[in-house]
């Protein structure tokens, strides 16, 4: 080996990582303690960068729908941006506040006609479980021969009772800390977010000025083709899930209109909103509009189940693969792929990112492909 400046500067980085790493695995505990610490330093940082790529797809399209592509007038290159962001937050709360104020009432209503219904049916089962006890002589002879110790009982109970109040004044304790936090989080990342949103323009030149000065012309532009295609396919991916849940909410609320279902607006509001979650999340407003349903004429709850199961069909097997799968340019069944391994793996967060990144790395691996056939000069319909 020539031991020229270039190879002895790559020898002395491998032999400093390589200690790096040898003391790292040496010391896993404080690695990774310092990683935890890391991570909640930056996690309302990262957390904000997540708000704005978000909030960035319906921001950009009011921006283009209210101000257009040229903005030659100075009033609409100052208001644009601060104006569509406005309007963005705006539409979020509204959306937001809807669910709130008409799912949540509904379902407390609910829940406490059904409190009502139990209360009115346990005297009637009171007098089934007498008439069941009193004229049956085996249950009373049972019952008669068990002995109760009640000083025992009495002493456990207290136990648990004051066990229980130190649990709940931890309990206490520790969700007040948690509030605390999860609010100041919270505010960091919504102003982090807006600024990125503000500033994404000179943010983005800025990496990619910074991508230049650390990498190599070839390795720069690649990395630059990644990024870009994980924004456009992670873009696509919210616009054609939003859309998706739209249609199948929709759905749900004109044919339940037309079959004379109660709480059609509710359950259609409540199926897009949970069918955001991809292929799953409506299960979740079924269940939850069953539910409603069922308070009211059990026969109907019956009947939207299969009504659910219809739709569910045609939302699963024409809907969501055009609409989400195209959008991402994924196949049909790598979208249920990636929404089952991300769901096992990251439960909801999971299945929100790997369609998208199962997207990204699905086109990166064809452009791979197809570039090793042209050079073994092989054609698709020859392999």
């Amino acid at each position: 080996m020539n031991l020229n400046r270039e190879n002895m500067k790559k020898l002395m980085f491998l032999i400093t990582f390589t200690v790096i790493l040898l003391v790292g695995v040496q010391r896993l505990d404080v690695v990774l303690g310092t990683l935890d610490v890391l991570v909640a330093i930056f996690f309302p940082f990262v957390f904000g960068g997540a708000v704005a790529f978000f909030l960035n797809v319906p921001m950009a399209f009011l921006e283009r729908l209210l101000f257009g592509t040229e903005r030659k007038e100075k009033w609409k290159r100052k208001l644009a941006r601060p104006l569509s962001l406005l309007l963005t937050v705006v539409l979020v709360i509204a959306v937001i506040v809807l669910v709130i104020f008409v799912v949540v009432p509904e379902l407390s209503s609910t829940v406490t006609n059904l409190a009502l219904q139990i209360e009115a049916a346990i005297p009637k089962a009171q007098e089934w479980l007498n008439d069941i006890f009193q004229n049956n002589e085996q249950v009373t002879a049972w019952l008669e021969s068990q002995e109760v110790n009640w000083e025992t009982m009495i002493r456990t109970g207290l136990n648990m009772v004051q066990s229980g109040a130190e649990s709940v004044l931890v309990s206490m304790v520790l969700a007040a800390r948690g509030l605390i936090n999860a609010v100041y989080t919270f505010v960091i990342a919504v102003a982090f977010s807006c600024y990125v949103l503000i500033q994404k323009e000179k943010l983005c030149v800025q990496a990619r000025m910074l991508l230049r000065a650390l990498l190599p012309q070839k390795h720069a532009d690649r990395v630059l083709y990644i990024f870009s295609l994980s924004y456009r396919t992670f873009t696509n991916f919210i616009t054609g899930q939003c859309l998706e849940a739209m249609i199948l909410g929709t759905m749900f609320f004109v044919v339940m209109s037309i079959l004379r279902f109660p709480y059609a607006l509710l359950v259609g509001i409540l199926v897009a909103v949970t069918a955001l979650i991809p292929i799953f999340g409506a299960f979740i407003g079924c269940a939850i509009g069953a539910f409603l349903i069922l308070v009211v004429n059990p026969m109907q709850a019956l009947a939207f189940v299969a009504l659910f199961l219809v739709l569910q069909q045609v939302e699963g097997n024409l809907i969501y693969p055009h609409v989400v799968g195209n959008s991402v340019g994924l196949p049909s069944i790598w979208v249920l792929v990636a929404v089952t391994v991300g769901g096992n793996l990251m439960g909801l967060v999971g299945m929100l990112i790997f369609i998208p990144l199962v997207s990204v790395l699905y086109t990166l691996l064809r452009e791979w492909v197809y570039r090793r056939l042209r050079e073994k000069k092989l054609r698709e319909e020859d392999v």
